[in-house]
């Protein structure tokens, strides 16, 4: 077995083995490396998406229905039937 590895043959085994296990570490870093960096990607997009929201709900909260209406482009004799609705319902 050690006059294989010593002969022509062993050290282009080995070669091919030890190229083919470096291959294997790279791709595999490579990948993880890239899943982290689509996970981080997406965390980010998480938050700004929730940060954005907060500030949306924020601003509609003071709104009543009627003005909530017509800032979704909804038509103003349509929206005229929401004033004072809150007043008949009850806050929510």
């Amino acid at each position: 077995m050690l006059s294989f590895l010593a002969s022509r043959a062993g050290v282009a085994m080995a070669a091919i083995v030890i190229a083919l296990g470096l291959l294997t570490f790279s791709h595999r870093f490579a990948y993880q490396a890239g899943k982290d960096a689509e996970r981080l990607s997406r965390l980010k997009a998480d938050v700004e998406a929730h940060q954005k929201r907060e500030g949306i709900d924020h601003e509609v909260d003071g709104l009543d229905r009627y003005h909530v209406c017509i800032g979704l482009g909804g038509v103003q004799s349509d929206c005229e039937q929401l004033r004072g609705m809150e007043e008949t319902t009850g806050s929510e």
